[in-house]
């Protein structure tokens, strides 16, 4: 975003071409990126930076090259510098359709060498780095001097936090700096003797998180340990915490059902067997969304009070196979979880439980179609429960009908299901972001601050604020998610203005300028967490259109294509 005061005339340079519209000369600008293997990330932020007006006029009119500093110990040489300037000409000649980014890449992978292969990479990522390089390779400062850091202790913040500015020009001094950096508040409160320690950080970009949803619903199936005395294996919706544990999940399933949390198990059911059973104090976030889950009502006493085990289940059918010299016998059906008192743990008493579990459900005459013509072997251990298998003769043409009751297609649902889901909310606004941005939080217990005053290390209140912006509003949305177990990308539609974005309103120093933003680009990600692909949409600040980057081709866009679930 640029604001509006900021919007620049057109500059034209010269460079070399590699390719030609076949009719007609493209428009300066109207140049798409060759992909070089994964690099649509590169290409997505470079058609946003090069669509900066400021900072391209300033390469195009080779400002650049008196202020090259080849000294910096932090720069790159003013090579970044270089290879970016000889890029934004060929770009802006207006003389190619498109150019292959091969030496800036090279160059780029010199220096940063996690860009050097051809691995899929982030574009904020990139665009950190170029913003940081150049503004190294160009910094006017040629000795920085050492200056020490000073904490505000009680004086305004208009003092400090020009003195935080001041400090920070004598050690940076660049177009970057001019044009992209910003300066945040921060403040911290110790929760034990109450110091307040208010400091001025500059920034290049724009960080913000998105508001994420703090539960989730969970479809599960409920399997009663007694079929004859409730209704038998039922549907349940529930609504559990984004981040909770096994046994929430059974807290909100004993809600619904009246069945007691701690005599449930939860269990992810594939392929006819226990494919994972869960202890209480896993997190829910290893359950996806596509995972039967099967929670069971199991025993802990028997009726006279002793000790019971509980055992998995499988049915297995032995089917004919006269070219095989294989047994041929195939899982079918719902597992089970049957539960046996520990003192009467005997191959007939397991029988007996079994028969007696699928008489509840099938009735009299199933059960003893099961003693006659079927047998329960012992095999192997799940989770360190033995396994029991009811194994079926050859033919499942013998099986009377009464075993569709045992193994139903479809489950009757319970009224959770049937009441309406609350409608999603589709989309965010951008200043939604903004706000929680700027909202209150603790610190972790991983990462305290030490207080001055108790002299130990605290978990303070953290709250950041907005005291200056730059000419450049770059914005980062915090798209990809992290946690101990997972990553995984958030496809929250965030909407935006495309003209006069007023950020005054979040802005502390109440005596500061407007600070209104037009939008002038968007580095677009499609897929999922470490797959997909990147493009951008850019305004033309030769004719004020906007166009769609992808890669080597450039289209004409429309402003309502810009605002899309791919930010």
């Amino acid at each position: 975003r640029e604001t509006a005061s900021e919007r620049g005339n057109t500059s034209r340079g010269s460079g070399r071409g590699r390719s030609r519209l076949p009719s007609e000369e493209p428009d300066p600008g109207l140049c798409g990126l060759g992909n070089l293997g994964n690099t649509c990330f590169m290409n997505s932020a470079l058609q946003c930076l090069s669509n900066t007006a400021p900072l391209t006029d300033y390469f195009l009119k080779d400002e650049y090259e008196a202020e090259i500093n080849r000294d910096n110990p932090l720069g790159m040489k003013g090579e970044i510098a270089e290879a970016y300037a000889e890029l934004i000409k060929q770009m802006w000649s207006g003389r190619d359709s498109h150019v292959a980014p091969r030496m800036f890449k090279t160059q780029v992978g010199r220096f940063a060498p996690q860009f050097s292969g051809y691995q899929q990479q982030d574009s904020q990522e990139l665009l950190a780095f170029l913003l940081d390089g150049l503004h190294e390779d160009l910094n006017r400062v040629k000795k920085k001097p050492y200056l020490e850091l000073k904490d505000a202790n009680g004086r305004p913040d208009a003092v400090v936090a020009k003195e935080a500015w001041e400090n920070h020009r004598l050690r940076n001094d660049s177009v970057i700096v001019d044009t992209f950096h910003g300066l945040f508040k921060s403040t911290l409160v110790c929760p034990e003797c109450a110091k307040v320690s208010v400091t001025f950080d500059p920034f290049c970009y724009l960080t913000l998180p998105l508001p994420l949803k703090k539960d989730r619903v969970m479809e599960v199936f409920l399997v009663p340990a007694d079929p004859g005395k409730r209704i038998c294996t039922l549907t349940y919706r529930v609504v559990v915490p984004l981040m909770g544990a096994v046994s929430d999940l059974c807290e909100a399933l004993s809600r619904l059902s009246g069945v007691a949390a701690e005599n449930m198990v939860v269990t992810d059911v594939y392929n006819h067997r226990f494919h994972k059973i869960f202890q209480m104090d896993e997190g829910l976030n290893h359950i996806m969304p596509r995972d039967d889950i099967f929670v069971y009502e199991v025993c802990g006493t028997s009726a006279d009070g002793s000790e019971c085990v509980t055992l998995p289940v499988y049915f297995r059918e032995r089917k004919s196979r006269p070219s095989s010299t294989s047994s041929g016998a195939v899982l079918y059906g719902q597992p089970l979880l049957v539960s046996v008192a520990k003192h009467k743990l005997t191959l007939e008493s397991l029988y007996q439980a079994v028969c007696e579990r699928i008489r509840l459900v099938a009735g009299t005459r199933f059960a003893c179609y099961l003693k006659s013509q079927w047998r329960l072997q012992k095999v192997h251990s799940l989770l360190g429960m033995g396994v029991c298998e009811v194994l079926a003769s050859p033919g499942r043409t013998y099986l009377p009908p009464e075993v569709s009751a045992l193994f139903p297609q479809a489950y009757e649902k319970h009224v959770s299901m049937l009441q309406p889901q609350k409608k999603k909310k589709t989309a965010v606004a951008l200043r939604d972001c903004i706000e929680l941005f700027t909202t209150m939080e603790t610190l972790g217990e991983h990462d305290p601050w030490y207080c001055p005053n108790c002299k130990k290390h605290q978990q303070a209140t953290k709250k950041f604020d907005l005291w200056s912006l730059p000419k450049i509003l770059v914005v980062h949305l915090k798209r990809f998610s992290y946690n101990r177990y997972w990553r995984d990308k958030l496809d929250t539609v965030v909407e935006f203005p495309v003209r006069a974005l007023n950020m005054s309103e979040f802005v502390c120093d109440l005596s500061a300028r407007p600070y209104v933003y037009d939008l002038i680009a968007v580095s677009n990600h499609y897929g999922a967490m470490g797959v997909g692909h990147y493009t951008a949409y850019a305004k033309n600040k030769v004719n004020g259109k906007w166009y769609y980057f992808d890669d080597s081709n450039v289209s004409l866009a429309s402003e309502d294509q810009i605002v899309v679930s791919r930010l």
